[in-house]
């Protein structure tokens, strides 16, 4: 499938393959991740409503992104999904969750996407796959390049207590987090 126009109604949608089924009720392993603030942020550890959305990558309009990256169902869109938790943090914040999101990208990379973005939260590196690898995340393979798949959980006391995956369209993503949180309290 080529996509010369790249918009979400000509992307291909991602499928429920049921690589998350596992995660619903799961508790969180202690793995430290590095975050764009310069603190080491453990997941497990953290309190409250946490709201963690993985993505494979924020691109950089420096270094133009392959074509074929369009044609990979749920890869493409990664920059209108961070938009969105930035758009809706506050209205997040008031549901009472935190929000984190999470790549394998490296520390510099999201350090240039959380600047060139202005996203408010904290983005996390799990650039050698600790985290992805301990909670069996589905990952795929770009350029030579293990990437997270799109997802996100909400974990509450450490357990995961929902999962949404697969996610499309990314850009509406955190609306559709803002109203299961609304409905869940």
């Amino acid at each position: 499938m080529s996509t010369k126009d790249n918009t979400e109604e000509t992307l291909p949608v991602p499928q429920d393959d049921g690589a998350c089924d596992h995660l619903r009720g799961k508790a969180l392993p202690s793995v430290a991740l590095p975050g764009v603030s310069g603190e080491t942020v453990d997941l497990s550890a953290q309190t409250g409503t946490l709201v963690a959305y993985f993505y494979p990558r924020i691109g950089n309009p420096a270094q133009p992104t392959a074509p074929e990256w369009a044609d990979i169902p749920g890869a493409k869109g990664c920059t209108p999904e961070a938009c969105g938790f930035r758009d809706h943090l506050t209205e997040m914040h008031a549901l009472g969750a935190r929000v984190f999101g999470i790549s394998a990208q490296s520390l510099e990379e999201q350090k240039e996407a959380t600047d060139r973005l202005k996203l408010g939260f904290e983005l996390l590196s799990d650039s050698d796959l600790k985290l992805a690898q301990a909670l069996r995340l589905p990952t795929f393979e770009f350029q030579g390049n293990v990437l997270i798949k799109r997802l996100t959980l909400i974990i509450e006391k450490g357990k995961i207590t929902k999962v949404f995956y697969p996610v499309f369209p990314p850009a509406d993503h955190a609306a559709e987090v803002c109203s299961w949180l609304e409905g869940n309290r």
